[in-house]
This record gives structure tokens, sequence and C-alpha cells, in this order.
């Protein structure tokens, strides 16, 4: 019986640790995270209730962000001659790639102290709260995807100061997350989640 006890939760751990597969269809990802302890349907829902925005936007930034992986960090520098790995070129991490500062105003906003960017329910009240406050800052529709992505990139600051009009890469990146969050909507009318 002993050795059940200890397993059992390696167990669901390690469930939550890969990324899931087949990321571009958002029924076979909650199909893969529809457990009892984690469930990302459940955290969508949630979160899409919370702020107004529509899940379909939220999991498609989680998506372009992270590909659903709770470790993902940007690469890192090379030092000593491009021989050695640095230190990473940023400070974003988990789910939401949310910067370090970022993360800090988001629980300090929130109250929420103890949120971790690699828990997937933290993650996505993150990008609500973030699309939210993109909203709020630069009069943002909600449903807008393209736009929250730009502001979820470049920052609200960035966004007003028109910084996406001479990057074509991150317009082409904000187009992709919208072709995603369309993607996901009709995959969710779909499977009826």
């Amino acid at each position: 019986m002993r050795p059940l006890v200890i397993i059992l939760p390696l167990l669901l751990l390690a469930s939550c640790a890969t990324p899931p597969s087949k990321i571009n269809n958002i029924c076979a990802v909650f199909d893969q995270r529809d457990g009892f302890l984690n469930n990302w349907y459940r955290s969508s829902l949630k979160a899409e209730r919370k702020y107004g925005v529509p899940r379909h936007v939220l999991l498609a930034t989680i998506r372009m962000e992270s590909g659903f992986d709770g470790k993902a960090r940007p690469p890192r520098k090379k030092v000593f001659f491009g021989l050695l790995p640095g230190k990473h070129i940023s400070t974003a991490y988990g789910y939401s790639q949310a910067l370090d500062g970022t993360w800090q105003r988001y629980k300090m906003a929130t109250g929420n102290w103890g949120a971790r960017r690699s828990n997937f329910d933290d993650a996505i009240d993150f990008v609500g709260w973030h699309h939210k406050l993109s909203h709020d800052v630069n009069g943002v529709a909600l449903d807008d995807t393209y736009n929250l992505y730009l502001n979820y990139y470049l920052g609200h600051a960035g966004f007003r100061q028109g910084r996406q009009n001479n990057d074509s890469s991150i317009r082409n990146y904000a187009r992709k997350a919208d072709k995603m969050a369309n993607d996901y909507r009709r995959q969710m009318a779909a499977c009826g989640r």
C-alpha cells in the first residue's frame, strides 16, 4: 500500500510536466488535460468569465507564447566566443511567458501572491488579466486577438507608441495568433467545449 501512496502523486505530477501533443487542436489539448486536479477546460472557462476575454483568445495567446509548455524559456545568449550558453535573453517563463516585472505587477494587482508561471490556472488567469488591462488602457476590444496580442508582446506603452508599425515580424506573429484563435473557436464549437 505504501508504494502506491508515493507513486500516485508522482504520476500526477509527471502527467503535468510535459506539454500536451497536438497543440493545434484545442479539443485534443483539453482531452489531454482533463484530470481532476488539472482541468484546463475549467481553468479557461473561469478566466473567460472573470475577465470577459473569450477562451479561444486566451488559449491562442498561450499557444503562441509557449506551445503549452509550462517550463518554456527563451533561448540563452551565447558567451565565450559563442561556445557556451549564458543567461536567457529575457526573464520570460512558463505558459504565459510573462516577464518577472509584469508577473509581479499581476500578483500585486490580483492579490494572487502564490501564483506560478508554470501553473496553467495561474498563467491563463494572468493572460486574461493582461488582455483586460489592454482593453482598459488602450481600448482594444476583448475579442480582438490581433491587437491584444500586440499589446501582450510589446507592452501597453509599446503598443501606444506604435512600435508594431516598424516591425513586420511581430505583426505577422499577431496575425498567426489571430488565425490560431479563430481555429480554436471553430474547434471548440465542433467538440462542444
